[in-house]
């Protein structure tokens, strides 16, 4: 799933993109959320684009710090 519409105007590069991802949608996939408007998947969504602004780039911690964990 893009997390792309949960970004706004930061600039990534492919490669950090390509990480958050990966972690949205396994995060989702995890929590059992299926739809995007569903409150839950934004706060997924702000905590992987906090993680990867604060220098996080693996995809599985990344996963993780989405669910709710503490990677």
């Amino acid at each position: 799933m893009p997390i792309r519409q949960f970004l706004g105007t930061k600039p990534l590069i492919p490669e950090e993109l390509d990480a958050m991802n990966k972690a949205f949608s396994a995060a989702l996939k995890k929590l059992w959320i299926w739809d995007l408007k569903d409150p839950v998947a934004e706060t997924v969504a702000r905590r992987i684009v906090d993680a990867v602004l604060a220098g996080e780039r693996d995809p599985i911690r990344l996963t993780e710090i989405g669910a709710g964990g503490r990677a």
